[in-house]
């Protein structure tokens, strides 16, 4: 029997999503933007509440991504899941956020906290009598990988802590400094190894090293962003922050107390314009209710809490041309495509290539040689090509495709799931 052209639009997306998840939790290139992800997302949303009865236990709007392997680690348990944020790019998004609490909770926010979306990769640790006995990934949210061998060679995790309580577990973000990872690419480039796409890749491909030894090579950080045990029932988020910092962990400085709504516009826009001369990537702002009595009376959906979302920073733009496509030979042999551009200033720094990734995107993207091209830098590190502006145009250049024997060794080419 024939589906309709919807139904078929919701089975694409649900593959496209879950695959591009499944990349983005392994710390590889998803092949789309953050707005072009949270557009699939949205378009799958509509499809769904315009069709309750497509919704299926297994759709992407039903839980979070998942960075579950698989490949070497145990699987573990969260006490509590470990949820995504929602999400929005607006200012108006962010008053709706605002205005839907206070009908949740029958009246005014008591006031939010506003800290810096660290982007990096979100992790459970858990303390018994004040020694670190357990840390987990994210995963799906129920359950995630045990890669506590990995993190106890983390020089900012604590390994233990005095005066804490007799269990207490500790949620926040493994992340690359802008400049360890500079330092990594550089010792990569010069070893003839293609070099990481970004910070985030790198400390999500790090994390998962089956090799302990390996980790301690790079120097990873962290940052703590809540407690759970029985002393944070009672106690603001704001308090929580300056207790994590008394136990020795460290917490992102840059966090505010924001009295309404235009308090925390206000943080986001100067953190816009002054996130560059931070050492790490923040491509956001994490909007969170701070009294805990209003957080339990919003609550949270299957994926998310209600009383937290995201505003995440627009991506930085600049329009270009192609003027030619090579093919870069990585160390283990990966074929790379990276087309050359008219240089262009973009985020404060001249960018004249950007990846294409691999012949799929090449194809998605519809790149030629010639073309007027829009660039974004991805995760603010790396450029790519977003967009194609003028696809129609009749002197268009051929169809690039990369080519059956390797540049560099004339060795017959063969494909993988991701990429040539």
């Amino acid at each position: 029997m024939a589906i309709s052209a919807e139904r078929q639009r919701l089975l694409t997306l649900r593959q496209q999503i879950h695959a591009a998840n499944a990349a983005y939790y392994q710390g590889l290139a998803t092949g789309y933007t953050d707005a072009e992800f949270d557009a699939l997302l949205v378009e799958l949303e509509q499809l769904e509440a315009a069709h309750p009865d497509w919704i299926s236990p297994d759709s992407p709007t039903q839980g979070v991504g998942s960075d579950l392997t698989g490949r070497g680690f145990v699987a573990a348990r969260h006490t509590l899941p470990m949820l995504s944020l929602g999400n929005t790019y607006s200012e108006e998004e962010l008053r709706a956020f605002d205005r839907r609490l206070v009908r949740l909770l029958g009246g005014a926010v008591h006031g939010y906290v506003c800290e810096l979306k660290i982007d990096g990769v979100a992790l459970s640790l858990h303390y018994r009598n004040g020694e670190l006995r357990q840390a987990i990934t994210r995963g799906d949210g129920r359950e995630g990988d045990d890669v506590t061998l990995n993190v106890r060679t983390i020089a900012a995790i604590p390994p233990w802590i005095a005066a804490a309580p007799a269990e207490l577990e500790v949620r926040g973000e493994v992340y690359l400094p802008l400049a360890a990872f500079a330092r990594m690419n550089q010792r990569r480039s010069a070893e003839g190894e293609e070099p990481l796409a970004n910070p985030r890749n790198a400390t999500a491909g790090t994390l998962k090293t089956l090799d302990p030894r390996e980790v301690a090579r790079r120097p990873l950080a962290f940052f703590a962003y809540e407690a759970l045990d029985a002393g944070a029932a009672g106690a603001t988020h704001h308090q929580t922050l300056a207790r994590l910092a008394a136990y020795g962990f460290p917490v992102e400085s840059h966090h505010a107390r924001c009295a309404d709504l235009d308090a925390c516009i206000a943080y986001c826009r100067r953190w816009h314009d002054e996130r560059r001369a931070l050492d790490y990537l923040t491509d956001g702002v994490v909007v969170k209710v701070d009294d805990p009595h209003q957080r339990a009376a919003a609550g949270t959906t299957a994926k998310s809490p209600r009383w937290a979302i995201a505003f995440k920073f627009p991506p930085d733009r600049a329009v270009t041309k192609v003027e030619r496509i090579e093919v870069q030979v990585g160390r283990t042999g990966k074929l790379t495509p990276v087309a050359h551009l008219t240089p262009v200033e973009l985020a404060g720094t001249t960018v004249s290539r950007a990846t294409l990734h691999n012949q799929d995107e090449i194809d998605r993207k519809g790149v030629r040689v010639g073309d007027r091209v829009e660039i974004e830098k991805a995760g603010e590190i790396i450029p790519q090509v977003v967009a194609v502006l003028d696809p129609d145009r009749p002197d268009r250049g051929k169809r690039f495709v990369i080519p059956s024997h390797c540049p560099a060794c004339d060795g017959a080419v063969a494909r993988d799931p991701d990429g040539v």
